[in-house]
């Protein structure tokens, strides 16, 4: 007897963590600055002030019925590492003030990040588990045909997230008011 894929999808939880990269100033200039040097580069070229990622691995059960191949359960494990600026000495007041709302606004950009990477797995649950191949008796096409769907699921995801930043990033987005704020000490 199968599981139906409902009673399949085991509830799971994202581990989420935060690596930080050290920046040197006393002021929004000075940090911001340091941002530029020490950032994490993105497709290791650019750098970015912040930056999420994830690995994503899966244990997944298919089973034979008949001829075909079924998925019948799949669990993933979802690390989600956002990496942030933290600047290495204590600042001035003033200058402590506006990083505080900066890299909030940052934070709470980078968890968008990591919503749209738990919105990609839940899909994949619902894309995936119960999908059945017919002859398919040493559940082999069943493999190929997942990697069809999820080439198209990821697609997806990192076209919001590009789609995300440049709105966020452009001129007048929430992310540039957040720089415009910190450097100008607004």
């Amino acid at each position: 007897m199968s599981l139906s894929p409902a009673i399949a999808r085991a509830e799971w939880q994202a581990i989420e963590k935060v690596e930080p990269y050290a920046i040197a100033g006393k002021s929004g200039a000075a940090l911001y600055a340091s941002i530029g040097e020490k950032g994490p580069k993105v497709g290791g070229m650019v750098r970015a002030i912040a930056h999420t990622n994830f690995k994503l691995t899966w244990t997944r059960k298919y089973e034979t019925q008949g001829d075909a191949c079924t998925l019948v359960s799949a669990r993933p494990k979802l690390i989600i590492t956002y990496t942030l600026p933290k600047p290495a000495e204590q600042l001035p007041d003033a200058a402590q003030k506006n990083w505080d709302r900066f890299i909030a606004g940052v934070r709470s950009h980078e968890l968008v990040h990591g919503d749209m990477i738990k919105d990609l797995v839940k899909a994949i649950e619902a894309t995936t588990v119960g999908l059945s191949v017919p002859n398919d008796p040493k559940c082999q096409k069943i493999r190929a045909e997942m990697t069809k769907r999820l080439s198209a699921l990821s697609l997806e995801q990192r076209q919001k997230s590009r789609d995300f930043d440049k709105a966020e990033m452009s001129q007048g987005g929430n992310v540039h008011q957040l720089i415009l704020a910190l450097v100008n000490g607004a």
